[in-house]
């Protein structure tokens, strides 16, 4: 290729990746949405999400708990003082528990796999039920474990699951929560 060709491509690549670079913004960076406040960022909008008291199904209070507590420090930070809420976030979560390796000799299963699913809703503070969600969807995770012959290990190992599962699971959430109020700027 010869050098004027090459110097023409680099010309129109630098032309183009001046065209293209006012399109993109920071996820967090600030942004004008109408109602935000000026220069209100996306953080400062997930900081005023609330996240509504979970309805956990009997036996699932400590995935409830892992999950709801997650998320208040995903979302706000662990900030000391709450920021005013605008929107609430209603959650429900199930969890199924899969085996697929079984002893033969003593037909205990030597693995489980836990599958965590959460259906998250995002409405305005103060929004009844007739009121559509600004946004909605589901969030899945699952987490392996060994399950051991001693029982106290196997309840430990079952726990640290569901807690790598309500991780993954708010991280899934607070991303879409995140990019759901960047495209709205």
């Amino acid at each position: 290729m010869s050098s004027f060709k090459r110097l023409r491509a680099l010309a129109a690549a630098s032309a183009a990746a001046l065209a293209l670079g006012g399109c993109f913004q920071p996820l967090y960076g600030p942004s004008g949405a109408p109602g935000a406040g000026l220069g209100a960022s996306v953080a400062d909008r997930l900081a005023a999400v609330e996240v509504a008291a979970l309805k956990e199904l009997p036996g699932q209070e400590r995935a409830a708990h892992y999950l709801t507590q997650e998320l208040k420090y995903l979302l706000d930070g662990g900030a000391p003082v709450a920021a005013p809420k605008s929107y609430v976030l209603s959650l429900t979560i199930s969890q199924t528990l899969q085996s697929a390796i079984v002893d033969t000799t003593t037909g205990r299963a030597t693995a489980a796999t836990l599958v965590g699913t959460v259906n998250y809703t995002l409405k305005a503070a103060g929004a009844d039920d007739k009121t559509p969600p600004l946004t909605s969807g589901a969030a899945v995770s699952s987490a392996s474990y060994d399950r051991f012959p001693q029982r106290f290990a196997t309840v430990r190992a079952a726990r640290d699951a569901e807690i790598r599962v309500a991780r993954e699971v708010a991280e899934q959430i607070k991303t879409r929560l995140a990019a759901h109020f960047a495209s709205r700027s």
